[in-house]
């Protein structure tokens, strides 16, 4: 246990950053193992309470493939990728939404609110508040060269209108935000979360983009997890995936983060969710976690 003088320490060491971030959007991307295992989950959300209770105004905006996953086998429907995008038909974007929207959606407002936040659940389609186009998968085809396949209501963010978050920010709530878009025809579309989170955090003018994942950042040396880049500038992201350092799944996390310091939002994270508190340790203290893109 802490001591008194511990606590004090802590909170002094806090007390600057609580300065710096006050009245500050951070956008915060909610996902994977930090949405599953319930302490992770807990200490997460009890973070962005703390965050809105010093004046800092937290956006969430989560995913929930493992949930998606979990209900199409429950109909007896079988889940198919494409380059890592869901396939989706009409039947299994029936189940994307009512899983996103309607279930964890409605799910972390709830705990939000029973820890002693304000929070507000809504979807991209609220207001228009996410609009997407049509987007196709990649595949290599056998000449060695990427052709383009339709993988059905999977969409890209076309604009974002983002002035129903800004009023639930202004009238003291936590904006949670489900990435499911709506189309020009009122079609709707499934969008990548980090995607999703980035081109809010752009068109918010936010001060910080936070996206949780189950690493502890970027590795120089994926063997060594003493290798850890805190910092990368976005002119050193195309080095780094040329030499393998930033592969796979982190690709589009970092070109997310890319993408938005070059629209104007100040820095981006790449934290460890499975970390309790991260959100908090890389805010609020002097040394940080995780990769900080900038």
């Amino acid at each position: 246990m802490l001591s008194a003088q511990e606590k004090a320490s802590i909170l002094v060491e806090a007390l600057p950053y609580i300065k710096k971030f006050y009245g500050k959007t951070v956008v915060i991307k909610y996902g994977g193992n930090a949405m599953i295992n319930c302490d992770l989950k807990k200490a997460v959300l009890t973070d962005i309470v703390l965050m809105k209770y010093v004046g800092m105004h937290p956006v969430i905006v989560h995913g929930g493939g493992p949930g998606i996953t979990g209900m199409l086998k429950r109909v007896g429907k079988k889940s198919e990728f494409v380059g890592g995008l869901r396939v989706t038909d009409e039947d299994t974007m029936d189940i994307v939404e009512m899983v996103l929207v309607g279930k964890i959606n409605k799910e972390i407002v709830g705990m939000l609110n029973n820890i002693g936040g304000k929070a507000v659940g809504l979807s991209g389609k609220d207001a228009d508040l996410l609009m997407a186009r049509k987007k196709f998968g990649r595949v290599p085809a056998e000449s060695g060269e990427v052709e383009t396949v339709d993988i059905g209501r999977v969409g890209e963010i076309d604009r974002v209108n983002p002035q129903i978050i800004s009023t639930v920010i202004r009238e003291g709530y936590i904006p949670v935000v489900a990435p499911v878009a709506a189309g020009e025809g009122g079609d709707s579309y499934n969008v990548n979360a980090d995607s999703a989170a980035g081109a809010l955090a752009e068109a918010l003018k936010a001060d910080k983009l936070i996206i949780l994942t189950d690493v502890e950042g970027i590795l120089a040396d994926k063997e060594d997890s003493n290798s850890l880049l805190s910092t990368i500038g976005v002119n050193e992201v195309p080095a780094l995936i040329n030499s393998g350092v930033i592969e796979g799944g982190m690709i589009p996390k970092v070109e997310c983060c890319v993408s938005a310091v070059r629209s104007g939002v100040k820095t981006t994270h790449i934290l460890d969710g499975r970390v309790p508190h991260s959100i908090l340790l890389e805010i609020f203290t002097d040394k940080g976690i995780g990769t900080m893109v900038e």
